[in-house]
């Protein structure tokens, strides 16, 4: 019966702790079954273990509480190690003190916020106690294991192979879209030494690249009721690890995602000349567009250039010419700029806007706007945009300093985690929420 100021929470609360003792022993159990069941060979090569001993008891943290396994050793004389195959059929490495749920909740909660309130929030809602240190320390651990997964899985795609099942064959052809960005994240990069880099006429680097990409077919990108564009399945990556990081893991996801069977494919990006020479490079057929919204900054620039602080005159020149840039030609678009710089006497002004110009013109190839519309094609780099917003919220917190090792470990697990394949890395989710798999 529920007290006369308790609610069904309380009853819920309640019955979870009369059970956990239940659970904790079934547990137990299992695992000490299993262990019992596991092999005498050795779990990296293979080979038959010697100089067998029993009776070598491991506590470790589960979900429902503390258990203790007794476990068999032996040696393995190909790898000249000691080795404790339970351990691996557990899903235990040797310095884990956890089960693969509690490392899952570990990975999974630190990757969405920081290690301090994850650890406060992991207790609340399950009772378990992991120590801010240790959760730290266990995130990273896995988050290296993503890495090396993730390495794993794009040599399988580059090699013809896949971590999802066959594409289905489609009645029509479908269009790749590719999307590049970057965002700055902030490290701590001699720590400690800024003083003496600064007398010595270095200053100290803080802030970094995270390059970030996705990609999706075009058949996947609808419009809500109120028409805000949807996209129902895509692909992500971002990573720390460079240009070159990027370009293997771009290739390799759009590769995942169904550019082989693509009829074309079409990279959108905001000018930056690193995306023109990756798109050049891995994605060599594609078609390449300039961020709308990009290609109309310099359309302001150069208002701003001819009219200064009048706003007026400013929207009366500015709103024309977006029409045009976005219904019509970009050449139009340049004559009008070149006509107007022609008008310029040399100064600041007209630099600015022969700047711009050149800019206009560089990119010309790449402002196929209407085009684009008529295709149905996105003319904007929104959603790498908001997938770049959307990683830098855990990532560009107050006070918050970073590691290069630290940091591509937690990018990796967040990939895992909105590609759909964590899983692969905690395979025991598998048949928790299979729409994601």
């Amino acid at each position: 019966m529920l007290a006369s100021d308790e609610n069904l929470g309380h009853l819920e609360t309640q019955a979870a702790q009369d059970v956990q003792p239940l659970l904790r022993e079934a547990v137990q159990r299992g695992a000490q079954a299993k262990a019992d069941a596991s092999p005498p060979v050795c779990p990296v090569c293979g080979h038959k273990l010697s100089r067998l001993s029993s009776g070598h008891a491991r506590t470790f943290e589960t979900r429902f509480g503390s258990i203790t396994i007794q476990r068999t050793r032996g040696y393995c004389k190909r790898c000249g190690k000691w080795r404790v195959p339970a351990d691996a059929a557990l899903g235990l490495e040797e310095t884990a003190g956890y089960s693969p749920a509690v490392q899952e909740m570990a990975a999974l909660l630190a990757s969405k916020m920081p290690v301090e309130e994850a650890s406060v929030v992991l207790e609340h809602l399950t009772g378990i106690k992991v120590p801010r240190a240790t959760l730290d320390r266990e995130a990273r651990r896995q988050g290296q294991r993503a890495q090396r997964l993730r390495t794993q899985l794009d040599e399988q795609t580059r090699r013809g192979a896949s971590d999802k099942k066959p594409l289905e064959l489609t009645l029509e052809p479908y269009q790749m879209i590719i999307q590049l960005d970057a965002w700055n994240i902030r490290e701590r990069d001699n720590w400690g030494k800024s003083a003496a880099l600064r007398r010595a006429g270095k200053e100290p680097e803080r802030w970094h690249w995270v390059y970030t990409g996705t990609c999706f077919r075009l058949d996947q990108r609808s419009q809500t009721a109120g028409g805000r564009p949807v996209i129902s399945r895509r692909g992500f990556v971002a990573t720390r690890q460079g240009l070159d990081g990027l370009r293997e893991q771009m290739h390799a996801e759009a590769l995942r995602r169904g550019l082989g069977q693509a009829a074309s494919a079409l990279v959108i990006g905001d000018g930056a000349v690193w995306i023109w020479r990756l798109a050049d490079d891995r994605f060599p057929q594609a078609r390449q567009r300039l961020d709308f919204y990009h290609a109309v900054q310099h359309l302001v620039a150069v208002g701003r250039a001819l009219f200064g602080q009048d706003k007026e005159k400013l929207q009366a020149w500015l709103k024309p010419l977006i029409k045009q840039l976005k219904n019509e030609s970009s050449v139009k678009v340049i004559r009008q700029l070149e006509e107007a710089l022609a008008g310029l006497a040399a100064g600041p002004s007209a630099e600015s806007v022969t700047k711009e110009v050149n800019y206009f013109h560089e990119h010309h190839s790449r402002m196929d706007y209407r085009a684009g519309r008529r295709a149905g094609e996105p003319i904007g780099s929104g959603p790498v945009e908001a997938t770049c917003r959307q990683t830098q919220c855990r990532f560009k917190r107050p006070g918050q300093f970073w590691s290069s090792q630290g940091d591509e470990a937690l990018l990796c697990l967040e990939m895992l985690w909105r590609n759909g394949r964590w899983h692969l890395l905690f395979p025991h989710t598998s048949a928790l929420n299979p729409a994601r798999n």
